[in-house]
């Protein structure tokens, strides 16, 4: 793996010296990403609350640039200067680079009809949408500090079936998301709140390492 890349797991782990225990987890997860983005895929990311949060920033980080300036290549560039004289060589100067991520979070009109019109829906939304948004080589990134959110649990069923690998952000605990999960960051404390603090430095040094190998 390239240097770089392995230098932002060293950082991490020297500001945070409890996440060792989490090192080869975290790893993992960067290569399982890795894959995916590599063919084609993209990343289904969703959680509640501040997971809930979480996962929206995720997905900021990874659709535009995080640390580097992502340019827009030149040859697609010159198809926007092509397409629209007048507005193409704004865009090509200000459009970013990024990586496909969703947070299933924010579709509010798709989640509140759903839970309006299918009995239960409530706990169904995000497994409407992996299965609607998903196909095989995608990840699905489910975050729950308990390890056992039933909405989240819900669209692992659901990701599992349709041949989308499952990466789980949880607790030491783990819950059920560690267990059914491909790989799970299980951040070593079982307090919510002090989980949650261990969760952004995780999913920060994912997109960092996600960020040089695709645009360094």
């Amino acid at each position: 793996m390239d240097e770089k890349i392995c230098e932002h797991l060293r950082l991490l782990v020297g500001r945070y010296p409890r996440l060792a225990a989490c090192k080869d987890q975290i790893l993992r997860s960067y290569e399982v990403l890795e894959e995916c983005f590599s063919k084609g895929g993209k990343l289904l990311v969703a959680g509640n609350g501040g997971s809930c949060a979480d996962a929206q920033h995720i997905a900021g980080e990874l659709m535009k640039g995080f640390k580097l300036k992502r340019e827009c290549p030149a040859e697609f560039a010159q198809k926007l200067k092509e397409a629209d004289p007048a507005r193409g060589e704004e865009l090509a100067a200000k459009l970013q680079g990024g990586l496909p991520a969703i947070a299933l979070s924010d579709h509010q009109a798709l989640n509140t009809a759903y839970i309006n019109d299918v009995a239960g829906g409530g706990l169904l939304t995000y497994a409407q949408q992996v299965y609607v948004y998903g196909k095989a080589g995608d990840v699905f990134l489910g975050i729950s500090t308990s390890g056992n959110s039933k909405n989240v649990m819900n669209a692992v069923a659901v990701a599992k079936a349709s041949g989308i690998k499952v990466i789980g952000l949880t607790g030491a605990k783990g819950g059920e998301l560690a267990a059914a999960a491909d790989v799970a960051v299980k951040v070593p404390e079982t307090e919510t709140y002090m989980i949650q603090e261990l969760h952004l430095p995780v999913y920060h040094c994912l997109c960092l390492m996600l960020e040089t190998r695709f645009f360094a």
